[in-house]
């Protein structure tokens, strides 16, 4: 069995990313891995998301969920990262908690780590695989290793197949879609034990 360390670190606006990232834990449990699930601390003021019924209650529901630290950060030896699209780039609270690491950055703490990512936007051409891309970018100054899913598995094919990670309109997550996450968990598991051994 691996012995990994994994954080799949979401934020989640109505529970789509959320969904997601409880397939990614439970999937990176089975394959062996120790897991955190972590959520993003929310940067939009409370009168906003309490003036809307449906975040309101997502917030509520993801409560217990204890929220991201630097101290996860380190703890972590591979990260499944999973946010919304905002105008083709990652949503701006998980934008935000980024830009919070770079004295773990600046100290190396980043590097050689192992990550993936996913995301999710209204519609199917709303920027998904640039918010991907945009990610990566960041991961790659961080000196850590990208796992992305490519085209490994056929039930990528199933998802609108892209290599880059699981994406899928919001509110859409399916038996296929979870299939496709959960092939990208097991992959990253497997690339994490890889470098560590």
């Amino acid at each position: 069995m691996p012995n990994v360390k994994v954080a799949v670190i979401f934020y989640s606006t109505y529970g789509t990313n959320h969904q997601v990232a409880e397939a990614a834990a439970e999937a990176a449990r089975e394959a062996g891995a120790e897991v955190r699930l972590l959520r993003v601390p929310e940067t939009a003021p409370k009168s906003v998301v309490e003036g809307q019924e449906a975040w309101k209650a997502q917030a509520a529901k993801m409560a217990h969920i204890p929220e991201v630290s630097a101290d996860d950060m380190e703890w972590a030896d591979a990260y499944f990262f999973c946010a919304p699209t905002r105008f083709g780039v990652v949503a701006s609270q998980l934008r935000a908690f980024i830009d919070t690491l770079g004295g773990l950055w600046s100290a190396g703490a980043l590097a050689d780590k192992v990550v993936t990512a996913t995301t999710s936007a209204q519609n199917r051409h709303g920027g998904q695989e640039s918010t991907l891309l945009s990610l990566y970018t960041t991961f790659m100054h961080w000196g850590a290793i990208i796992v992305a899913p490519g085209y490994t598995d056929p039930c990528l094919f199933e998802t609108g197949g892209n290599p880059y990670g699981f994406s899928t309109e919001a509110g859409v997550f399916d038996d296929k879609g979870r299939a496709a996450v959960a092939h990208q968990a097991r992959r990253l598991v497997t690339f994490a034990d890889k470098i560590a051994a």
